[in-house]
């Protein structure tokens, strides 16, 4: 046989055998320094998975060294820092509200040792968290006593096992929401022990309804405020100052987070508001409109605090010192950096936005300045829209943006890429506008668009 039909007949070279071996990896220059900062065992995962993506053909193997850098953070977290451009105010991808800067330092103070359930004049225990506490019922001082948990949805979850494992919870049909994820209020609250007592239909609920189901079972009256939808036409809810005559507890769920009336959101119920009308306990999330940390927040009378306080799911839902460190910075801070997103004057957002197109302009970029409605989001408000302005590119160059330094996060709209600058700091306009002129470069014109 000739020498050419060998040549013809031997196999390719199995690129698999070019990965190179995990020691020659750790070892690489550019590994080696993340050795000495991170954990080993961290760094070898790291340096396992990049070979298996080389064996498996989707990474060239002289590419593992430098997937191992790009896959192990700096500074030891992940997360990647987003500049928000999508005009959503509580984006709940991009983890809802940002904190105040308040909020961040009280967070750096909450990293060491702490006095979160230390009493450091007399050297004996103290109750965890009091600050945030005290924080809290001095905004609502109709409040006789407040509780935080670590959601939302806990807080709904204790209530059920504190007041109502084994009884009834009566809830209006059209109040039983889903939450996001899959995750179902009915649901969450039958895991507890209690059962569902509905009543009413889906659009239209009466008092007589509620009237005639509550009885010596009854754990409690949940009122839920429906904030991730909107439900319109021959509708009928049950106010809870009509709720509280019925002579047992009400649970009342307002979602979003407000402590007080606020009037730019007329139709968001507020804890003072639902405390004033009778309601036993109010419960909501600390990172919503609140523009805090992520918490579930219980308001009301004091025994029924006390009760859910004492229960032992209590000690499995608590909070950290980071948590409510940001939570009393939060509570006590003048404006929120959400509050600040939310009446952002459409006219400088409309500066804003022209500021940035003439910057994209001077770098070869055109860019209009469109008009574009901003939403509150995280589930609060769903029928409001907030005016403001954005800059308008191609749809393809939003997933460029994605994956640039910094990550900039842009809403596609109906074949365009908009760029809003509510949620943007005011001094990351710069920043934003070099991003873009970046993107552009590396993208190739008309490329795919991408939500």
């Amino acid at each position: 046989m000739s020498t050419a039909a060998n040549s013809q007949d031997s196999p390719a070279p199995d690129p698999r055998r070019r990965v190179p071996r995990t020691d020659a990896v750790l070892a690489d220059p550019r590994v080696a320094p993340l050795r000495a900062r991170l954990h080993p065992d961290v760094v070898k995962r790291q340096v396992q998975r990049a070979q298996q993506r080389a064996r498996a053909g989707e990474l060239p193997p002289e590419e593992v060294a430098e997937a191992v850098v790009q896959a192990l953070p700096a500074d030891g977290c992940s997360m990647r820092p987003v500049l928000n451009a999508t005009g959503v105010v509580l984006h709940t991808n991009l983890g809802r509200a940002p904190l105040s800067p308040a909020a961040v330092r009280a967070l750096t103070v909450a990293a060491g040792y702490v006095d979160v359930e230390f009493d450091t004049g007399n050297g004996s225990r103290a109750r965890r968290g009091r600050a945030a506490l005290d924080a809290l019922l001095a905004r609502v001082p109709r409040a006789e006593d407040a509780l935080v948990v670590n959601n939302g949805a806990a807080a709904l979850v204790l209530a059920a096992s504190a007041l109502a494992r084994d009884r009834e919870i009566v809830v209006s049909r059209g109040e039983l929401v889903e939450i996001g994820d899959g995750f179902r209020i009915p649901e969450l609250l039958e895991s507890t022990g209690a059962r569902l007592r509905e009543v009413g239909t889906t659009n239209r609920t009466h008092l007589a309804d509620y009237r005639a189901a509550v009885g010596p079972r009854t754990g409690f009256v949940l009122k839920i405020h429906p904030s991730n939808f909107l439900v319109q036409g021959f509708t009928s809810s049950v106010p809870v100052r009509d709720l509280a005559g019925l002579g047992v507890p009400v649970v009342a769920d307002i979602g979003s987070g407000l402590l007080s009336p606020e009037p730019l959101l007329p139709d968001e119920p507020d804890a003072a508001g639902w405390l004033a009308q009778g309601a036993g306990l109010v419960t909501a999330s600390g990172d919503k409109l609140l523009g805090g940390p992520q918490a579930g927040l219980v308001l009301g009378r004091a025994e029924l605090v006390h009760a859910l306080r004492r229960h032992p799911l209590a000690r499995a839902l608590r909070v950290d010192k980071l948590t409510l460190a940001a939570l009393e910075a939060t509570v006590s801070d003048g404006a929120t950096v959400t509050e600040h997103a939310l009446r952002a004057d459409p006219g400088r957002l409309r500066r804003r936005a022209e500021a940035l197109a003439a910057e994209l302009a001077a770098g070869g970029l055109t860019a209009p300045v469109v008009p574009s409605d901003g939403l509150v989001g995280g589930g609060g408000a769903p029928g409001l829209t907030l005016p403001g302005w954005a800059v308008e590119l191609p749809a393809h160059l939003a997933a460029v943006l994605r994956h640039g330094d910094p990550c900039v996060v842009a809403r596609v709209d109906d074949g365009r890429c908009l760029l809003d600058p509510r949620c943007v700091p005011d001094g990351e306009d710069e920043r934003l506008a070099r991003a873009v002129l970046a993107a552009a470069s590396r993208a190739p014109e008309g490329g795919p668009s991408c939500m």
